[in-house]
């Protein structure tokens, strides 16, 4: 079941989870690139931009993921330095796709790319954190225990490479959850792409990142992740910060596009 390792090479080891994110942005890139052909097959060409907007995402994602998790107690002095956080510091998710989110507004502006991008995105982060959540199947903590029969057990050699395994005890599958959750919503945004407004054009994403945040808030429960305040683990109190944000943009843009279409309506 874990294959934290594929390959050792002396010194170096080849990390599952680290092959696995690799393949998540390829596939996530190549979804993108399909996306971007697409629209151009039916006359909507992408701006050239959109590949600036595509870097600055990459590299705000690349730099919250791992930098987004070092502030792990309030005496900053406990804390990890930025250098040893970025050298050894555990990677995040949720930081990671916070980090990409903002890399790609800063690009945007910096760039002057005048379009709206989500609807590019949302399906590419989906399948890409599909195939890139597969490296946390094959090396981290499956869950908490259950009954219910499809839980994993883990061997005492396999329970022995993972802090806080149980051998012999059905797990939470949670990360199969995760992929399953992503690979249902990849297939919901392609479906939705073409039904979205003119109004709604760019509202793929938060609509994706709306669901994340629900769907995750609740996977923790059975993620085995250790609660730090009311019961809550590090990653719901994130969610409990950040999702309120997403959803207040979501509904200012729909306040928006409805205003718009009562002007355009007056004005007709």
């Amino acid at each position: 079941m874990l294959y934290p390792v594929l390959a050792e090479l002396g010194r170096f080891e080849l990390r599952t989870h680290d092959v696995c994110v690799a393949c998540g942005i390829l596939v996530a890139g190549l979804v993108f690139g399909a996306q971007v052909r697409r629209r151009a097959r039916l006359g909507r060409p992408v701006d050239d931009r959109i590949w600036v907007v595509v870097a600055g995402a990459l590299v705000g994602g690349a730099l919250l993921s791992r930098l987004g998790t070092w502030l792990q107690h309030l005496d900053l002095r406990d804390n990890a330095t930025l250098v040893e956080q970025w050298l050894y510091g555990s990677r995040s998710i949720l930081s990671g796709l916070v980090g990409a989110y903002v890399g790609a507004l800063l690009a945007k502006r910096l760039c002057g790319y005048p379009g709206r991008t989500g609807d590019l995105f949302a399906p590419s982060v989906a399948i890409g954190m599909a195939v890139g959540r597969v490296g946390c199947l094959l090396s981290e903590l499956p869950g908490t225990p259950t009954a219910l029969p499809w839980g994993v057990t883990l061997s005492p050699a396999e329970a022995a490479q993972v802090p806080g395994g149980l051998a012999g005890v059905p797990l939470h599958p949670s990360f199969l959850y995760e992929i399953a959750f992503h690979l249902l919503a990849f297939v919901v945004l392609l479906w939705l792409r073409d039904r979205m407004t003119v109004a709604d054009e760019g509202e793929l994403l938060t609509l994706y990142l709306i669901w994340y945040a629900v769907f995750r808030f609740a996977v923790e429960f059975v993620r085995g992740n250790a609660a730090v305040a009311a019961g809550l683990t590090r990653p719901q109190l994130f969610l409990l910060a950040c999702a309120p944000l997403a959803v207040w943009h979501a509904v200012r843009r729909r306040r928006a596009c409805a205003a718009a279409r009562y002007r355009t309506e007056i004005n007709a």
